[in-house]
């Protein structure tokens, strides 16, 4: 045992040695000889490790990098859009026609759209009903880029949402013009992304950004109520209609692509006024009324200052015709001229309505 030891420990103090550039001493030529061997074969092997370091050091970096994506978070504004549904699922005519557009990119754009109505079926069977069709147009962009080149990439999530109502109205006083008006409402949503991503893309981005992005969709329920106070009071041949609105409504994403999940609460307050008054003058053989708006929100819910904003106020001025002379579809016509405001952000609509 001895021996065995002397000599594995002459052998290494060879081998160190050799690999040194220097001459073994204190041990045989057969030892030597085995020494220089073994060194050998190390560096051999060196060498080969540090050429397979270098061949695949050129090979990484010949391979392009994956492209990566700049601008928006898509998680982020997707999360975003299901918020904006807010606005489309909640009856509410000071947003009922909105555009915001980014005035020193001209980008990310909104453009909104919502028309609906309700009505009291009679005074007798006071069930009230109501419905809303409302739909958006979100305009991002984000930036791809592989190192090299980078490129716009131009997306339009669309969202479409309906909700309804059915409420029962409570008479508060005698002439039944006032009346508290609990209202159970139910939506269903969807948004769609339809972005056309550049070819370079779709062969090498396959993440849960790039799906959205390209065909992502996004479904959405929403369960909630409303409740209402409704002053109507008639003075012939005026009309004045005083509404204060607070609504709440969940909304739950279901059956949607994987990139996206998520939930917004729609919650807001409204206050709605209207008067009408005749003109003196005549249309369609029935006289023409002169009509004044005024609408007024907050937003309390996942809408809140998504838009900048948390409130928002119309006015409005226009015209009723009443259509009963000529057709029995509708009773009365009415175009309005609109002007809303908010925090940073003003503008101009025109709408139609309709009485039956």
């Amino acid at each position: 045992m001895p021996v065995s030891l002397g000599h594995r420990c002459a052998s290494w103090a060879a081998a160190c040695c050799v690999s040194a550039g220097r001459p073994a001493y204190g041990a045989g030529s057969r030892t030597a000889r085995r020494a220089r061997e073994r060194t050998a074969r190390v560096n051999r092997a060196l060498l080969i490790f540090v050429a397979q370091w270098l061949v695949a050091g050129t090979v990484a970096a010949q391979v392009p990098a994956a492209p990566t994506f700049t601008g928006p978070d898509v998680q982020r504004r997707a999360n975003a859009v299901l918020a904006l549904l807010s606005f489309t699922v909640t009856p509410d005519l000071s947003a009922s026609t909105l555009g915001i557009r980014n005035g020193a990119t001209d980008n990310p754009s909104l453009n909104m759209t919502q028309f609906g109505g309700g009505f009291t079926m009679s005074p007798n069977f006071p069930l009230y009903l109501e419905g809303a069709l409302g739909g958006s147009r979100y305009d991002p962009t984000f930036i791809a880029t592989d190192g090299q080149v980078s490129r716009a990439l131009p997306t339009r999530w669309t969202n479409v949402a309906a909700t309804g109502g059915i409420g029962w109205d409570f008479p508060l006083n005698q002439k039944r013009d006032l009346v508290i008006r609990p209202i159970f409402n139910f939506s269903l949503g969807e948004v769609l992304s339809d972005a056309s991503a550049a070819q370079f893309l779709l062969n090498r981005k396959t993440d849960s950004n790039i799906d959205f992005i390209r065909n992502g969709s996004l479904s959405a329920y929403g369960l909630g109520g409303s409740l209402m106070l409704a002053w109507y009071p008639r003075m012939e041949p005026y009309e004045f209609d005083l509404e204060l609105r607070y609504t709440d409504i969940y909304l739950q994403s279901f059956g949607s692509s994987s990139a996206v999940r998520g939930s917004a609460n729609a919650e807001s307050t409204n206050l709605y006024a209207r008067w009408r008054a005749p003109t003196g003058l005549l249309a369609l053989h029935r006289p023409l009324r002169y009509v004044l708006e005024l609408s007024h929100s907050t937003y309390l819910g996942s809408q809140a200052d998504i838009l900048g904003f948390n409130q928002l106020t119309s006015l409005g001025v226009g015209l009723e015709i009443d259509t009963g002379a000529v057709t029995k579809l509708f009773s009365r016509l009415r175009f309005v001229g609109r002007y809303a405001f908010g925090r940073n952000v003003t503008g101009i609509s025109l709408g139609i309505a309709l009485s039956f």
